[in-house]
């Protein structure tokens, strides 16, 4: 018998440093280390949120399928950005080489001290909401009820801009 398959939705991002770099590297040690990479959105290029910054934010979606449940996939998405560079600091939200987010996974609510699924802050975030809007499309946030796409249009937030 087969393990229990989650498909989860990620998203990367990088405002410091070649950030094209970062997300790719990501991207290629996600699939290598969590699960098959299904889907990938388009790379979209954005103001920070919840801080100032100089710099724009590169970020992507990407859908994963994996055997991992959600508190061993945080566990390496914590192991992929600390190989990629990135230095953890006291702040919330602050700059950084990369970040890797779980948004949300499709039919799972997780709740515990280190994680929150469907992502606590998903609703608010145009940055987060686009791209996943490319690779799930159809999907709807478990709590709100509401598809993504909905969310995406009920909010207002600093311009998401497509790169490539």
């Amino acid at each position: 018998m087969k393990g229990v398959r989650y498909t989860y939705a990620l998203l990367t991002g990088a405002d410091l440093g070649n950030r094209e770099d970062a997300l790719n590297q990501a991207y290629s040690l996600i699939g290598e280390r969590i699960g098959s990479i299904k889907k990938a959105s388009n790379l979209h290029e954005t103001e920070p949120w919840g801080f100032q910054s100089d710099t724009k934010f590169l970020n992507q979606a990407i859908l994963v399928e994996s055997t991992l449940k959600p508190e061993e996939v945080l566990t390496r998405i914590l192991e992929i950005e600390l190989e990629i560079g990135r230095i953890r600091s006291a702040a919330q939200w602050t700059s950084r080489i990369i970040d890797i987010d779980i948004l949300c996974a499709e039919n799972i609510i997780h709740h515990s001290d280190t994680l929150n699924i469907p992502h606590k802050y998903l609703h608010e975030r145009s940055f987060a909401l686009k791209p996943l809007c490319e690779i799930a499309p159809d999907w709807t946030h478990p709590l709100l009820r509401q598809s993504y796409l909905q969310l995406l249009a009920e909010i207002e937030s600093p311009t998401v801009e497509t790169v490539a």
